[in-house]
């Protein structure tokens, strides 16, 4: 019997010829990640444990994003200790303030990871990197320190889901609709510890920023990893800026599958998840008379340039509604640069949004937009559980940059078409 690409890259790394769901390894790590939220944790933990160099010097990469550029004393004290650990460990992959992005559009964008690497990171949405073909997964903060010690991680083989989407995609419909859509129909623990790898014509149509927020939302529907295989459109993004050369698999056709999906997605229309659940997904001309305070268009789901592009293409001409706070937070300093050349950051301003370096902020209410007791916010992040931007009695409503553009000029929930 055949195997999946997820249980190629596993075996692979692990010395074996084949691997099957169930089964325990101990995997060799291409990149170890942390942020100024985890890695700290991680650097006590190695201190604790008397180990004073990491495996490879090369393959650990510290990215300080969360409550940056730091919003209070706390903060700083955790920068600093990242910064101190990155310049006595002589870390390759450390990025300064007026550098540094948010690490699930950094990493990609600057060839950090690849396709068929194995990367774990201290940080849920690490399976965002499914995306070029590499087997990725979150971790908790000791077991990064492990990671960081030793170079290799101790997993259990998921069982296989495939998602198969075919069919061409309506008007604004992209990648976040319709990872949306999946969660929506199989739940928050319908892939509990399962790799979701996605395929057909219409994620072979997405573009890589698409695929990039399709797989960085497995882990709401509790997946292990979410995973696309490489094509002509992986190579293409991988030409010119991968660290390493990549290594390009695909699932064979007798591999297993414990369950199966396929889905029309030219019937998908633009989806918001509606408090308190990515779960709570159904179409947006559902929601009716649903009016909003603070609307937030970034984030490492989608803070890219394809999304500030669209959330542009909504907004000019246009201003946002006069009791809405509209944020707008590109992904990386590459984003925000090819976004000033475009002249995207224009239209921002006179839409009367506000623009901010690169920060996760108010995706998980630290800084930069936290939400005020009965609140609601349109973000394009990945959570909306209870409390998630800011006060417990505020609500997120998620969607992707075109309702999200749309609902900041509208003052509540809307179709794009409704304000174009």
């Amino acid at each position: 019997m055949g195997m999946t690409i997820t249980e190629k890259i596993i075996a692979a790394h692990s010395g074996v010829a084949s691997v099957r769901p169930g089964e325990f390894v101990y995997a060799r790590v291409d990149m170890a990640l942390g942020n100024d939220i985890t890695a700290p944790i991680a650097i006590e933990e190695l201190r604790k444990a008397g180990i004073n160099r990491v495996f490879d010097p090369e393959r650990v990469a510290i990215v300080p994003d969360h409550a940056t550029p730091n919003k209070d004393i706390k903060a700083a004290q955790l920068c600093k200790m990242l910064r101190d650990f990155a310049r006595e460990q002589r870390l390759s992959h450390y990025w300064e303030v007026g550098r540094v992005g948010i690490e699930h559009a950094l990493l990609p964008e600057q060839g950090v990871v690849v396709s068929g690497d194995v990367v774990i990171g201290a940080d849920s949405h690490t399976c965002t990197y499914g995306a070029l073909g590499a087997f990725s997964t979150g971790v908790g903060s000791t077991d990064l320190a492990a990671v960081m010690a030793t170079g290799k991680v101790w997993l259990r083989v998921p069982e296989q889901h495939r998602f198969v989407l075919n069919g061409t995609l309506r008007k604004w419909v992209g990648g976040k609709d319709l990872i949306l859509y999946s969660i929506g129909r199989i739940g928050v623990d319908g892939a509990l510890y399962k790799s979701m790898e996605f395929s057909g014509s219409a994620i072979s149509g997405l573009c890589m920023d698409d695929r990039l927020a399709l797989c960085n939302m497995a882990i709401e529907a509790g997946a292990k990893n979410g995973i696309v295989a490489p094509d002509a459109v992986t190579r293409d993004y991988e030409s010119g800026r991968a660290e390493r050369p990549p290594i390009y698999c695909a699932s064979d056709p007798d591999a297993a599958y414990e369950r199966s999906f396929t889905w029309d997605a030219s019937t998908i229309e633009l989806q918001v998840a509606a408090p308190h659940l990515p779960s709570n997904a159904r179409a947006v001309r559902e929601f009716k008379d649903v009016r909003i305070d603070q609307v937030v268009i970034g984030s490492c789901t989608n803070g890219r340039i394809s999304d500030l592009r669209v959330a542009a293409s909504i907004l000019q001409g246009n201003k946002v509604a006069p009791h809405v706070r509209l944020l707008v937070i590109p992904a990386t300093q590459a984003v925000y640069k090819q976004a000033l050349d475009e002249g995207l950051l224009d239209i921002f301003l006179a839409a009367e949004a506000v623009i901010s370096t690169p920060t996760c902020g108010p995706c998980l209410g630290l800084h930069m937009g936290v939400l005020a007791e009965g609140e609601r916010a349109v973000a394009t992040t990945n959570r909306n559980f209870v409390g998630r931007m800011g006060h417990p009695k505020s609500e997120v409503y998620l969607s992707g940059p075109a309702v999200a553009a749309a609902s900041a000029v509208a003052g509540k929930i809307v179709h794009p078409d409704d304000v174009l």
